[in-house]
């Protein structure tokens, strides 16, 4: 199983098969507009510009499951990141990453990647340990999606390499993300925008 075996709805209500971002290197992240993190949807359009022409793209999927962060209808939802952030790269309709409705594509990514804990040598990373350890511990011994802004890498054989709670900024993510584009490119399979040579 690789994530082409998945489907979803665009933000429009497009059914898109995940096999369309074949050959590319994936970011797969829950977002929600009235969080904490919402500002890392600016870092992750950064991120997207800097390394969609090298086949590189981010996939947004909004969730309402975290403190009901996300409350708007997928149109809403779409407008707030085009006039805030300026966000291009593909969104999703809402849905559930966690419990009885999981999507499917969740059910896998976290299957592949369970939960490491946070990075406690962080002071962000020590926040959210400590933030479940007070009131949630049971959810530290689990494998589900933790709060808004986790991320999955996959690469370009639809495999998923690694996972990022959500206190890790989308620039700390890039040298994961250079190291998938650039293992490839070495390959001779994937070959650099002239721009970049």
């Amino acid at each position: 199983m690789t994530i082409y075996d998945y489907a979803a709805k665009t933000i429009r209500g497009e059914d898109t098969g995940l096999d369309a971002y074949k050959g590319k290197v994936v970011l797969i992240v829950n977002t929600a507009s009235k969080c904490g993190l919402t500002p890392q949807y600016e870092a992750l359009e950064k991120l997207y510009r800097t390394y969609k022409d090298r086949d590189f793209v981010i996939l947004g999927f909004p969730c309402n499951q975290f403190g009901g962060q996300e409350p708007g209808s997928n149109t809403e939802v779409e407008e707030f990141c085009q006039v805030n952030y300026g966000v291009s790269f593909p969104l999703f309709e809402k849905i559930d990453v966690n419990g009885e409705a999981k999507h499917p594509l969740y059910a896998y990514l976290t299957e592949q990647r369970p939960f490491e804990g946070f990075d406690r040598s962080q002071p962000s990373g020590e926040r959210f340990h400590k933030m479940f350890a007070d009131n949630m511990p049971d959810k530290l011994l689990d494998n589900e999606i933790k709060w808004n802004f986790t991320k999955f890498l996959i690469n370009r054989e639809g495999q998923v390499v690694a996972r990022f709670e959500p206190p890790v900024v989308p620039e700390e993510i890039a040298p994961s993300i250079e190291q998938l584009l650039q293992a490839a490119e070495e390959s001779g399979l994937f070959s650099k925008p002239a721009e970049l040579l």
